[in-house]
């Protein structure tokens, strides 16, 4: 195969002509050097006149605002305080594809989602093409404008973080991004507007509004995010797109709590709620018996 970058193929290029710089999980910044030493190496060793080299370090610190640490050893750094100097290590080369390899894995959770729109506002205002590695999908979603979903090797779906996650084109980007209920069905009536979908883990036949491809009969899964879900002691008004159940678990996790409810099937669904539905007089409890609905648009049809 061939790689291009900016219309240039790289295979032909050794690696240190290539313009591309790697920004490492682990920072690998060099501990007997200070920070601006750290930040210069690579133009030191491409031999960049030194009053260039002043001049280009001085900007990368000011970028990620850390002019005033210039002369500090990285252990004398925090965590995060790493990773800018790394980012600025990669950047004052002043690269055309800057590669990132789970950069923020050693950070805690509030430092980390604070740093991902940093990183986001950096790379935005130096204007260079990112490519990161993530298995963190939260992270991904914050920081990508486009997402590449991998399994075995191969892309399975490309788009922007909204549509990989609201339009998932498989049952694994579905249940990859974010948390999804899958019921899996068969179709038993496909019209251009609609399709209704029957399954065993459910009493009320599925309504989807939108049309597939394909004979009746067909295997489908049908994938539901827990935000769509509602959950009610009163049956819903529909024919359609409901199922009744017993909680078997909420879990509070702040603003939002997540509902466990088992169907008699077996399956279980997952409903995300805000946390001030559990204040009314009406929220149904542990062991309560209850139904699960969602609406027509709420669901996504998955073929593969």
């Amino acid at each position: 195969g061939k790689i291009f970058v900016d219309g240039e193929d790289l295979a032909s290029l050794p690696p240190y002509r290539r313009p591309v710089n790697m920004m490492f999980q682990s920072y690998a910044l060099f501990p007997h050097m200070s920070v601006e030493s750290n930040v210069a190496f690579g133009l030191k060793q491409e031999g960049t006149p030194k009053n260039e080299i002043k001049e280009r370090v001085a900007d990368a610190l000011a970028l990620v605002q850390m002019s005033k640490y210039a002369q500090r050893k990285p252990h004398q750094l925090s965590g995060g305080q790493q990773q800018r100097v790394a980012l600025a290590r990669s950047l004052v080369k002043r690269p055309k594809l800057l590669l990132l390899d789970e950069p923020m894995s050693a950070l805690d959770k509030k430092i980390r989602q604070k740093t991902q729109l940093e990183l986001v506002n950096i790379i935005e205002k130096v204007d260079v093409t990112c490519v990161m590695v993530t298995h963190d999908q939260e992270e991904a979603m914050t920081m990508a404008s486009r997402l590449a979903v991998m399994s075995e090797g191969k892309i399975v779906q490309i788009g922007a973080p909204g549509e990989v996650y609201e339009f998932p084109n498989s049952r694994f980007s579905a249940e990859f991004i974010g948390s999804t209920n899958l019921f899996e069905g068969r179709v038993v009536e496909d019209e251009p507007d609609h399709i209704f979908v029957e399954s065993d883990d459910l009493e009320a036949r599925m309504y989807v509004s939108h049309g597939v491809t394909g004979p009746l009969g067909m295997p489908v899964g049908i994938s539901v995010r827990p935000e769509r879900i509602h959950v009610s002691r009163e049956k819903p008004g529909s024919k359609h797109n409901w199922a009744r159940g017993v909680v078997t678990d909420i879990a509070y996790m702040g603003s939002y709590s997540l509902y466990h409810v088992r169907l008699p099937s077996g399956k279980t669904v997952v409903s995300n709620l805000s946390s001030s539905h559990l204040m009314s007089d009406n929220a149904p409890a542990w062991n309560d018996d209850v139904f699960v609905s969602w609406s027509p648009a709420s669901g996504v049809v998955l073929t593969q």
